[in-house]
């Protein structure tokens, strides 16, 4: 493994203690209304009932949600158990921000962006005609989530990181009218250094420049002050759900989406943030893998509505309707494909009941015949989707799983692993990426599909986070993304047979805790 620079965190000036400042603002606030019903409870007897039916409807609440079984019954138990300290952790943490007014803030975004996304339903026509297995997938996302299956665009797939900031920068340096910019990480450091030179020189252009990151993902690379430099440079500069020191049952959502488009014509998506270790330049945890796919054509009209949905949504000033004007970043333009290819990018949201993210790859496990390949850096996931991959399995299905052989978070490296014995002794395959941190977020099957975007295996991206990611069918990424995983299996440890026998009971005991607090974190 070839040596790099180490370069620590406390050499980048960053917002990791007003993170410690928050948490510890959060655990007073916490603890202080823990104490009040505790002694409230104490005192008065009526106070204790009460919480208990408070808690007691709380929970038949959570059980009428219309959401998977397993990220209900934690904190039904969790609620039960402890009535005060649950309904308050549930508030803090359990509660979908989809409650707040932001929610009719989205709403009212949603419905302005709808006649930009609805599509003829041609494609798909044409895609039932060379695979009507996988065809279902697509209307799903176009019928029933709104984003439609392009066959007038190109797809790109880049197994490396450093060949896609190149591609990046190169596209960026040729930009006319506007760069839109949406991610869950960015560090102030090199790699997004030769980016914001780039978009220096672009905004003196009168090139139209905004980016938008998530500020918690950005937390340990900025701080408060790299906004404002952006703006002084004549960049837009949006950050998503600040940290801040109150009480905020929107901080469990956060933005982990990951988008680059240049003049609406060329889109980028994939797994890296803007951050050194994502492009070798520093290396935490061993060789960082990662991988992001280039669209060019109509196709990329999608992400550029998924940029302008949190864009506007989380505005901090009234708008009127003339900043609803989105025609005028959805050019009109004839694009030649290079090859027959059909591409479908779309986003997901925590503020609607539809787990898109989870919903794509359980119909594509579903509808895989002969193998199906999953890279994530996170296993963390429901039971429907435990089942989904053993029961591929047992149809004889070659389903594989590549994780990280170095774990970026310990803790949560020991919850990926509870959920191996139970994939592993159903006929999973599992794979552990040795070289380093394996944080790619792919899915190939059957020569003929393939994702790649933002989604983890995990609840968080499945359930709290806006992400995005890109769907495509029968084209040449498709088979560049099934070599670049069975590249990266040949470098990795199959960890099969190691966890499809006995565990022993302390063992199975602390995983099972594991599995059963996972859904709260």
């Amino acid at each position: 493994m070839s040596k790099r620079p180490y370069e620590k965190k406390k050499h980048v000036k960053n917002g990791v203690m007003r993170v410690a400042f928050a948490i510890l603002a959060g655990l007073v606030e916490i603890s202080v209304l823990l104490v009040l019903i505790m002694m409230g409870s104490y005192r008065w007897k009526l106070v204790s009932v009460g919480i208990e039916i408070v808690g007691f409807i709380v929970v038949l609440l959570i059980y009428s949600q219309e959401r998977t079984a397993s990220l209900k019954i934690p904190w039904i138990i969790f609620i039960l158990t402890i009535p005060g300290f649950g309904l308050l952790m549930y508030v803090f943490v359990g509660l979908s921000a989809s409650f707040l007014g932001l929610y009719k803030r989205y709403r009212t975004i949603e419905k302005k962006l709808k006649p930009y996304r609805q599509k003829s339903d041609d494609s798909l026509h044409r895609l039932k005609e060379i695979d009507s297995r996988n065809t279902g997938v697509g209307v799903y996302l176009q019928k029933t989530i709104g984003y439609g299956l392009y066959d007038d665009s190109d797809i790109t797939y880049f197994g490396e990181t450093t060949e896609c900031l190149d591609d990046m920068i190169a596209n960026l340096e040729k930009a006319e009218k506007f760069i839109f910019m949406e991610y869950y990480a960015i560090e102030n450091s090199t790699a997004f250094g030769r980016i914001l030179d780039v978009l220096s020189a672009k905004v003196k252009e009168g090139v139209l420049v905004r980016v938008f990151y998530d500020d918690l993902g950005s937390i340990s690379f900025v701080d408060m002050s790299f906004a404002k430099m952006l703006r002084d440079r004549g960049i837009e500069c949006r950050t998503f759900n600040p940290f801040s020191f109150f009480f905020n049952v929107f901080l469990n959502n956060r933005d982990h989406r990951k988008i680059m488009v240049i003049d609406g014509k060329i889109g980028y998506t994939g797994g890296f943030n803007l951050a050194n270790e994502y492009f070798h330049i520093t290396k935490p945890y061993g060789d960082w893998k990662d991988a992001g796919v280039r669209i060019e054509g109509k196709a990329v009209r999608a992400l550029t509505l998924i940029f302008l949905e949190n864009w506007n949504a989380l505005r901090k000033r009234k708008q009127g309707e003339a900043d609803y004007n989105f025609s005028i970043y959805l050019p009109d333009y004839e694009y030649i494909p290079r090859e027959k290819t059909f591409i479908q990018p779309y986003g997901d949201s925590p503020m609607d009941n539809e787990q898109t993210g989870e919903n794509v790859y359980l119909n594509i496990i579903s509808k895989a015949e002969d193998y199906v390949y999953i890279s994530t850096p996170y296993l963390i996931i429901t039971d429907e989707m435990v089942s989904a991959l053993t029961l591929a399995a047992k149809r004889g299905v070659d389903v594989c799983l590549i994780t990280p052989g170095i774990p970026d978070k310990k803790f949560i490296y020991s919850m990926t692993r509870s959920y191996y014995h139970m994939l592993a002794r159903d006929g999973v395959r599992i794979f552990e990426y040795t070289p380093g941190f394996n944080h790619c977020k792919l899915c190939v099957a059957d020569d003929c599909v393939a994702t790649c975007g933002t989604f983890n295996f995990d609840y968080r991206s499945l359930y709290h986070n806006f992400e995005d990611g890109c769907i495509f069918y029968h084209c040449d990424a498709v088979m560049k993304e099934k070599e670049d995983l069975l590249e990266m299996m040949s470098v990795s440890r199959e960890v099969t047979k190691k966890y499809e026998g006995k565990r022993a009971g302390m063992l199975r005991a602390g995983q099972v805790i594991l599995r059963l607090i996972a859904p709260l974190l």
